[in-house]
């Protein structure tokens, strides 16, 4: 028995409504909200929360002396058309190894994300 259930992931960020525009655009669904806090309604799918930090530094990947903290794995059906994407809506790419099937990503903000055919 789950002693709670997951309510919403909520990235730290400079921006909430550029970061939720961005997610938007990879995921689907509607922005709402404005200021320290924007959510992301995805229809079927998990909602996501953008909440302003001030001073927020983006995680290293890869880093040994500093730690990413999490990421987010986003499945795809083609590897490709999702990584055009993804990079026209402002991602940068981390690690891209031909051959394997994922390929690493920051958002906007700095978080890393995997693009995954699985």
């Amino acid at each position: 028995m789950a002693l709670a259930k997951l309510g919403v992931v909520v990235l730290d960020c400079p921006d909430p409504r550029a970061l939720a525009d961005f997610y938007a655009g990879v995921l689907g669904g509607t922005v709402e909200g404005e200021g320290h806090w924007v959510d992301l309604k995805v229809p079927g799918g998990q909602s996501m929360a953008f909440q302003a930090a001030p001073g927020f530094v983006p995680p290293k990947w890869p880093a040994a002396d500093a730690s990413q903290q999490f990421h987010l794995d986003l499945v795809v059906e083609d590897l490709d058309t999702a990584e055009r994407g993804v990079l026209a809506l402002g991602a940068k790419p981390l690690d891209k190894q031909e051959g394997r099937n994922f390929r690493v990503y920051a958002d906007p903000a700095g978080h890393p994300f995997c693009l995954c055919a699985c």
